[in-house]
């Protein structure tokens, strides 16, 4: 559970940037490619005004200044630039990086980029995350976030990461892809969930309305609009007529710091929402209700209200979490408003970087096994009326005001007594797309954040109404909220792998050759998130004990510089002590992550008995680059793009996933291989 939370951290911003939610999301990493994958320099970032910089140093309110810019189509010192600040052509761009449209644009920016180069052009990036695509704001604030600590280099490697894993913008892999490019996760964090970058996403959407982008990607090109993923031609002709237009300029006598704002005064027209790429519905939408049916059972969660109330209403809720206290209060008066009409349900969802969530949700689930429904509801109002202070003092206050049996209380609080009820209930928030807290079910409809109470009572109004007509037509109202969500989304296919590299004995592997399922595990010795997941893999082992086989495959990160030369000493303890000798290694590794210097791995080499003259021949001479070339190659053949990335039997994981999803597959896989099927989402 830990580890799944941990992963969730960073999804807090979309829900921020609402004002009305914390919030949680988890997933996986991928490999960086560099800026080298749009083959543009960015080995010297600029400020905004030309001059060179270093890495890391661009800062709120630093000063480096925002180069040439224009009152109709400003250009911030806080936005994210390549080039010089006063090229003579601006590319400004209005992006979502969850927007199909964009992903499609952006290798055609990156052509500009290349052919143009950062003395004739200035890129110059704007964030507009469109409200229906849910991981675009989260990704927006990871983005800004890196180019506000690592600088322009490190910000434009990242939209290249972005834009190649858009269909998995999780948390864990926006904080993955951090660290890919030299921002750490604690790092990415505190600066993605500030007020500063929060302002920076609003000040962006507020001058993409100014502006009448009504879509994405939207382009202003020396303030010329180019709406949608046009072709390149279509790019390039409007560049070349502006560097044109921009040396009559210079001919008269106009300074190159002028010749934007001389442009833009030309150019700017009305907006003009033609083209390809996404419309977005009007700002306001992005709180309204979910129209989605959800199917949320309630298993056997604490209920206040009757079993045939005609609206049930199910939250996820995190006892730290402000605006979860916050809504607490409005299901208080709902309850009070709708008399006997009203059944609440309440599902655990403790969010990661709220430390005490998880204690205070095992204290109300005691209070619970001691005292019913009642005492669960009676710990839930005091929980959150001490909130924040939920320190186990604090904890063991309330159950002393509650007079609970206080040894059961520690003990629940120190053994996690009730781990697996909540685990279940954040299991079941993953399936239901509940990302953050607090998120509210009406009759299987969801309604996101702390809202007013007038958005709850009208959605609750339209179900009571909906739930009379089916009780009126003969359905028994005991079995109304069954038979309501009966057709209701839930969970989320599996995904596939591009293909199975088949294995051989020239991967170390632990576990029986003909185990039914075999994990391939693609990892990098100096990777923290391949680091995570040892535990993960040994809990594995020994639950699936003879039906598992594990394979290791080498997947060092180029910007990991001891990656390589861990694997090298890895391969080597293979060469010379077989499996046994690998996987010594393989845990020394990983438990002196930052120590993978030549002379530490000798001295693993020594400690676990290898000849280290031969270890020293295989460091120097590159002895197993061929088996770490292979396993690149597998891993691009499967689509193992990040690290770590898992083949199981043809379905695919990506990141230091929690043990339940990999016995999801697992079992999956197992099921499979006893009906003789293949794999399948």
């Amino acid at each position: 559970m830990t580890s799944r939370r941990a992963a969730k951290a960073l999804f807090v911003v979309v829900l921020t940037l609402l004002g009305v939610a914390c919030g949680g999301s988890s997933g996986s990493p991928l490999r960086a490619k560099s800026a080298k994958s749009t083959e543009v320099d960015l080995a010297q970032p600029t400020t905004n005004d030309g001059a060179a910089t270093t890495e890391g140093s661009g800062a709120w309110g630093s000063s480096a200044t925002p180069g040439a810019s224009s009152n109709q189509v400003p250009v911030d010192g806080r936005d994210a630039v390549w080039g010089a600040g006063d090229a003579p052509v601006t590319v400004m761009i209005f992006t979502d990086f969850q927007c199909p449209f964009c992903s499609r644009a952006h290798p055609r920016v990156a052509q500009l980029m290349r052919e143009y180069g950062p003395k004739r052009l200035r890129v110059v990036f704007k964030h507009y995350p469109l409200p229906f695509h849910q991981d675009a704001g989260p990704a927006a604030m990871a983005a800004q976030a890196v180019y506000q600590v690592g600088g322009a280099s490190a910000f434009f490697a990242y939209v290249d990461l972005l834009f190649q894993g858009q269909s998995q913008l999780s948390d864990a892999n926006l904080l993955s892809w951090g660290a890919q490019v030299g921002v750490d996760r604690s790092t990415l964090i505190r600066v993605a969930t500030s007020k500063e970058t929060q302002a920076k996403i609003d000040a962006d959407l507020a001058l993409a309305q100014r502006l009448g982008v009504r879509g994405t990607p939207a382009f202003l090109i020396n303030g010329d609009r180019v709406v949608g993923a046009q072709p390149y031609e279509a790019f390039k002709e409007r560049v070349d007529r502006e560097l044109a237009v921009a040396q009559k300029l210079r001919d008269k006598g106009v300074a190159p710091s002028g010749i934007y704002a001389a442009r833009v005064a030309e150019n700017f027209r009305a907006p003009e929402p033609d083209g390809e790429g996404d419309a977005p519905a009007p700002r306001k939408a992005a709180a309204l209700p979910d129209t989605t049916l959800w199917k949320v059972p309630l298993a056997k969660s604490p209920t206040l209200g009757p079993a045939d109330a005609l609206v049930t209403l199910v939250e996820f809720s995190d006892y730290e979490c402000p605006y979860c206290k916050k809504a607490h209060k409005t299901v208080d008066e709902l309850l009070r408003r709708y008399p006997g009409k009203l059944r609440v349900v309440f599902k655990h969802q403790p969010l990661p970087f709220h430390k005490r969530a998880l204690p205070a949700a095992h204290l109300a689930m005691e209070a619970r096994a001691q005292r019913g429904d009642k005492g669960f509801w009676e710990a839930t109002k005091l929980i959150f009326e001490a909130s924040p202070q939920l320190e186990d003092d604090d904890l063991m206050a309330i159950a002393r005001q509650m007079k609970l049996n206080e040894a059961r209380v520690k003990a629940a609080l120190s053994k996690e007594t009730h781990k697996a009820a909540i685990e279940a209930d954040g299991d079941l928030a993953e399936d239901v797309g509940a990302r953050g807290t607090p998120t509210f079910y009406v009759n299987g409809k969801k309604l996101s954040g702390a809202q007013p109470i007038e958005k709850f009572e009208a959605l609750i109004g339209a179900e009571l109404s909906a739930a009379t007509a089916k009780v009126s037509a003969g359905t028994p109202a005991t079995r109304l909220y069954a038979d309501l969500i009966a057709g209701g989304a839930s969970g989320k296919p599996l995904e596939l792998a591009t293909s199975t590299p088949a294995v051989d004995k020239k991967n170390p592997s632990k576990g029986p050759a003909k185990a039914a399922v075999t994990v391939q595990v693609f990892s990098d010795f100096q990777c923290p998130f391949c680091s995570r997941v040892v535990p993960t893999l040994a809990q594995i082992e020994k639950q699936y004990a003879g039906r598992v086989r594990i394979v290791w495959r080498n997947s060092p990160l180029p910007f990991h510089q001891d990656a390589r030369p861990a694997a090298m000493a890895a391969m080597e303890a293979f060469a010379q002590q077989g499996d046994a000798g690998f996987w010594k290694m393989h845990d020394l590794l990983f438990a002196n992550q930052s120590s993978l210097d030549q002379a530490s791995l000798e001295g693993y080499g020594r400690k676990i008995g290898l000849d280290t003259v031969k270890l020293r021949a295989a460091l120097a001479g590159g002895v197993h680059e061929s088996a770490l070339v292979a396993d690149e190659a597998a891993a691009k053949a499967a689509g193992a793009s990040g690290t770590p990335s898992f083949v199981i039997n043809g379905y695919a994981i990506s990141g230091a996933q929690p043990l339940r999803a990999f016995k999801k597959v697992i079992d999956r896989a197992l099921e499979d291989a006893k009906l003789g099927r293949a794999a399948a989402p």
